[in-house]
């Protein structure tokens, strides 16, 4: 039997949250190393030290696929912060409200597999409206907990 270290952690729907949190940034985690790792595939450096310690400044250069899944990584990490951070604020203050732990987990799997959709679609440049429409799932549960947070709060305003 696992010993957990405080009463936050025997929260069902705070561990839910957790789960899910640490997925996302899992996830966000990969788009770096794949970006990384496009550099190295193709040899074309943005950075000239990073040129020299593979190879030479010859690789000290840019290259057009590179540059495409450069961008569409890019465009999907910046995308990622300006949605899963607020997910995490919004995800850890709807757990302090004590909800259905059912619901929230439907909220936190939703956001959490409109994300995945959501990169996926960058990466493998699906066609519209995979990507919008995955968006905008994911912001359907965070709308529904910002809502709740506001019901909540609004008579301590």
């Amino acid at each position: 039997e696992r010993h957990l270290p405080s009463k936050m952690m025997e929260n069902t729907v705070f561990m839910s949250f957790t789960f899910y949190s640490t997925i996302l940034i899992l996830k966000m985690y990969v788009i770096a190393i794949i970006t990384g790792q496009v550099r190295l595939r193709k040899k074309a450096f943005a950075n000239p030290e990073d040129a020299l310690r593979n190879g030479g400044l010859q690789y000290y250069r840019e290259d057009p696929d590179v540059e495409r899944n450069f961008i569409s990584l890019f465009r999907a990490h910046r995308n990622d912060m300006e949605n899963i951070f607020p997910f995490l604020f919004l995800g850890a203050v709807y757990s302090l409200l004590d909800p259905s732990p059912t619901v929230a987990r439907i909220h936190f799997f939703i956001f959490c597999v409109g994300r995945i959709v959501h990169t996926i679609a960058y990466l493998l440049q699906l066609k519209a409206p995979t990507r919008s429409v995955a968006y905008s799932v994911a912001q359907l549960p965070c709308f529904s907990m910002a809502l709740q947070i506001l019901l909540a709060t609004a008579p301590y305003w």
